[in-house]
């Protein structure tokens, strides 16, 4: 019998360590694993996935930048997905698409369970405010942070996903140019995509204070800049975005198989290939 057929969709995708971290965990698992990486174009998605899906495609990973797109394809979505609005999973029931989003379990748990880290009562900066902020900000929350301070370039983005959350005054936004203004943060998150256009980090160092961890969401070459700054400016901790990666694909394939992989050592063997990781899921 063949493997259901599964895969990631993103551009760029090449990239991408999903497949084998599914096939890691299917090997384990001793399931049948066939995970492939799909690119395509923003204006191509919705037809990719529909002839992945009479292909046979019975579930997929949506990566940047279809987060979104992915939300609004689904016929049923989860509550934390529908928090997000963002989609990261999805599941084929019948001949329509089931969303979920499992890139804010997957962070929490490698925070709290890999780093040892508790969020609770912690002042919080989010930055950037596209699918993966908005993946990320209702389990930041749910894990008990004090605050959140949003700041998106474009302001709009920021308020919609303060707006989104539905606690105002616990969830604000600011302006990008006043972060000097918002005093300092137990956790600062880089949920941008700069990195990868080129930018670079240049954050004032009145954010950071004596417990400061600094966390992107990204990983490999991406990771970079965000992390130099970091380490340039005293925070206590710096984290790249391998754990959380490895945490949410834990969770999307106990949905697809019914069984949750243990991580641990797919997480320390894409460890060892650190050198040669470029760009995030």
């Amino acid at each position: 019998m063949s493997a259901a057929r599964h895969a990631v969709f993103g551009q760029p995708i090449a990239h991408s360590q999903s497949p084998r971290i599914h096939a890691a965990f299917g090997a384990a698992e001793g399931i049948a694993v066939d995970y492939r990486a799909i690119e395509v174009a923003p204006d191509g998605f919705a037809a990719a996935l529909e002839a992945f899906a009479a292909d046979g495609g019975v579930g997929a990973n949506v990566t940047l930048p279809h987060k979104q797109a992915a939300f609004a394809l689904c016929s049923s979505t989860t509550s934390r997905a529908q928090r997000a609005g963002a989609v990261n999973t999805l599941l084929r029931k019948g001949d329509r698409w089931h969303g979920d989003n499992t890139d804010g379990a997957g962070l929490v748990r490698d925070l709290t369970g890999r780093h040892g880290l508790d969020l609770r009562g912690r002042r919080v900066l989010l930055l950037g405010a596209g699918g993966a902020a908005r993946g990320v900000a209702p389990a930041l929350l749910d894990a008990g942070i004090l605050e959140m301070v949003v700041v998106n370039r474009t302001p709009e983005k920021a308020d919609a996903l303060v707006d989104a959350m539905g606690e105002p005054g616990r969830v604000t936004s600011q302006y990008w140019d006043d972060l000097r203004n918002q005093g300092d943060f137990e956790l600062i998150v880089n949920a941008t995509s700069s990195a990868r256009q080129g930018g670079a980090f240049n954050l004032p160092l009145s954010l950071v204070n004596s417990m400061t961890t600094a966390v992107d969401l990204n990983y490999g070459d991406a990771a970079i800049p965000f992390l130099a700054w970091a380490r340039a400016a005293s925070c206590r901790n710096s984290v790249d975005g391998l754990g959380m990666l490895v945490e949410q694909a834990a969770e999307s394939f106990q949905q697809w198989h019914g069984v949750r992989p243990q991580t641990d050592a797919v997480y320390a063997m894409l460890r060892e290939r650190d050198a040669v990781l470029v760009g995030a899921d």
